[in-house]
């Protein structure tokens, strides 16, 4: 259910319905707007009643019970476009953000290169990988907690905030205490064991689709992480598996503007694992800033004939550096775009 408060409802009404939702069995979550408060309630229980008997409650505008299997993920919950605050920025608001770096960290000397040239090309996320989940048993593993301190000091040295996947429920706890966003990869949208974790972890997620996972199981692996806790949730699009081959993954493009129908949560998507291929990056990137994601989760490696994975589709810095300029002319009509589309939103 959602609840919609009067504006300037008092304090002591909020907390009177929010007990009373309770008392029915239902968790509570609230939104404190400027001028009103929307409480959203979830659970199982008697929703007729319910509904019935917060209606009649004393600064309870509006009471009507949510369709979506997704709630609070929902665009019935929440109609505003979520913004995540990060290290200065938000992600979902005015500012198209590009995550780049390498897949995995290598060395100190990989790292550091990279940050400073991703940073100067105008990204502001590093992207890099300290735990890699890899198909083979024998390929390269990752630095984990060597890696992780590496991109705290590429963070130190440059200014950008860490995004860094993580693995299982164990390293949450560990991969919090140094990442500015925790990465949920394709092969684990839906480890349950491990969304409620980081419901909990104090940490935006980059929620990856699965590979071979629909939009509403994306949207309702976003459910958990929100339902335990954690509303800062970034959903990513990075290629589906279909019957193609010419592309290491198919990207559903259309999920862009079909996850920004369906939820308020921030999209961005990754043209790398998307395609595979370093020629097609930056066409398909220009198409996620014309076609209204949020922001691009780039690979990029100083010297990607060398690196220990995912070299094919990785841009090298020059390479980045061209394509972050020629998204340029993109961006500003990007953000024209989102000014009429708030603007629109609010009359």
């Amino acid at each position: 259910m959602i609840i919609s408060m009067r504006p300037h409802a008092s304090q002591e009404e909020i907390d009177r319905v929010c007990d009373r939702i309770r008392e029915f069995g239902y968790k509570v979550n609230s939104i404190v707007g400027e001028e009103r408060v929307v409480i959203g309630a979830v659970g199982i229980g008697d929703v007729t009643l319910c509904l019935e008997s917060i209606q009649a409650m004393p600064g309870v505008e509006s009471a009507v019970r949510i369709s979506a299997p997704y709630k609070f993920v929902s665009r019935e919950f929440r109609a505003e476009p979520t913004r995540i605050p990060l290290n200065g920025l938000e992600i979902g608001g005015d500012e198209f953000v590009v995550m780049a770096g390498p897949c995995s960290v290598e060395s100190e000397k990989q790292i550091m290169e990279t940050a400073e040239g991703v940073a100067a090309a105008g990204a502001r996320v590093l992207r890099g990988g300290a735990f890699k989940p890899r198909t083979s048993p024998y390929d390269f593993q990752g630095l984990e907690l060597e890696g992780l301190k590496l991109l705290a000091k590429a963070r130190a040295a440059t200014g950008l905030a860490i995004v860094t996947e993580v693995m299982g429920d164990r390293e949450v706890e560990l991969v919090a205490e140094y990442a500015d966003i925790m990465q949920v990869g394709a092969r684990n949208m839906q480890n349950f064991v491990l969304l409620k974790m980081l419901g909990k972890c104090g940490r935006p997620v980059l929620l990856k689709r699965g590979m071979s996972s629909t939009i509403k199981e994306l949207l309702m692996s976003a459910e958990y992480i929100t339902a335990y806790g954690n509303s800062s949730v970034i959903l990513c699009e990075r290629g589906i598996r279909t019957f193609e081959t010419a592309t290491r993954n198919t990207c559903d493009i259309a999920a862009v503007p079909v996850l920004r129908e369906l939820t308020h949560l921030p999209v961005v998507l990754d043209p790398s694992h998307a395609t595979g291929k370093r020629s097609l990056v930056p066409a398909l990137s220009r198409a996620a800033v014309a076609i209204g994601a949020d922001g691009l989760l780039i690979e990029v490696h100083p010297c990607p004939e060398r690196a220990l994975s995912d070299g094919a589709q990785s841009l090298d810095l020059n390479q980045f550096r061209a394509m972050m300029h020629s998204l340029s002319g993109y961006v500003k009509l990007w953000k024209e775009v989102r000014v009429v589309s708030a603007a629109a939103a609010s009359a």
